[in-house]
């Protein structure tokens, strides 16, 4: 029973890295480029859900959508500001910029609500579900979590097949020349899709929070890094390979900490990555792409 639950603990924990490595992997897929501030958009969007319920009293769903509304701007005006005019430059120059943002949003946070770590109070009802004469508990978090991940994931799949912005994002990720030949605004695109992926991040900060209830300026840090990582086992690009990438690697983190190392376990998701990246480059469901030259 303690492999099962920690397996279920795996698939939780998983479902948060996934939500988060949607973001990466989206705007990867339709612009290009790394978004190394996404992490610090998770934590900006704990603190707003915090402050909502926990000062101003609102209902926890209220602070979920708050949050979103907060961060969907946020990305929008970091997507116009930091990364718009850098459209034409090298990768290395959207990288480092990527950085600086990530960097200023925390010192930001760091400003505006200290460095002290605040308790988290979590939006999900507390209790379990008992299974096997109360041998195997899943937790409500839990339950919600996963629920939320597959809804995400679904709705999103959805959406950039059979819509006619997720047709665009598609047309825009294959070639953004012939796509801006063929009517298609691929400036506005862009930002939508920033605005999703951190739409979607205020979901997983809270989440994530809600699980491990400690909330502070640097919380999105290690978070968005193993999703990063996540968002690249998986086959950065995928949707599919996002939740594949994610579940695996909360799975290998939980396991890591129970059998091996709890110092050690961020080393084993690394090293695991590592070694996927050795046998297949492209990730477990990404796809080789030949580049004529």
């Amino acid at each position: 029973m303690s492999v099962l639950n920690n397996l279920i603990n795996g698939i939780s924990l998983g479902s948060i890295y996934a939500i988060i490595a949607l973001g990466y992997t989206m705007v990867y897929g339709i612009a290009k480029m790394l978004n190394f501030a996404h992490g610090d958009v998770i934590m900006v969007g704990a603190y707003v859900c915090f402050f909502a319920t926990g000062s101003y009293g609102l209902p926890p769903v209220a602070g979920v959508v708050l949050a979103m509304v907060v961060c969907t701007i946020l990305g929008v005006v970091i997507e116009r500001l930091a990364y718009k005019p850098l459209r034409q430059a090298p990768s290395l120059a959207v990288l480092i910029t990527a950085i600086g943002v990530s960097y200023f949003l925390q010192n930001a946070a760091l400003k505006l609500w200290g460095s002290d770590p605040k308790s988290f109070r979590s939006v999900v009802p507390s209790g379990s579900l008992s299974l096997a004469g109360g041998k195997l508990t899943i937790s409500y978090a839990t339950l919600v979590t996963v629920l939320a991940c597959v809804v995400i994931m679904v709705a999103l799949t959805a959406f950039t097949g059979n819509t006619k912005m997720g047709k665009a994002m598609r047309a825009c990720s294959e070639d953004k020349g012939a796509a801006q030949l063929m009517g298609i605004d691929v400036d506005f695109t862009i930002s939508m899709t920033f605005a999703i992926g951190s739409a979607l991040a205020a979901i997983a900060g809270v989440l994530l929070c809600s699980a491990y209830p400690t909330l502070m300026p640097t919380t999105g840090s290690m978070p968005g890094i193993k999703a990063f990582t996540a968002a690249v086992f998986g086959g950065i690009g995928s949707i599919p390979g996002a939740l594949v990438g994610g579940i695996l690697l909360g799975v290998i983190e939980i396991f890591g900490k129970a059998y091996i190392s709890t110092q050690l376990s961020d080393a084993v998701v690394f090293a695991v990555l590592i070694v996927v990246l050795l046998v297949k480059p492209s990730g477990l469901l990404g796809k080789t792409i030949r580049e004529k030259v």
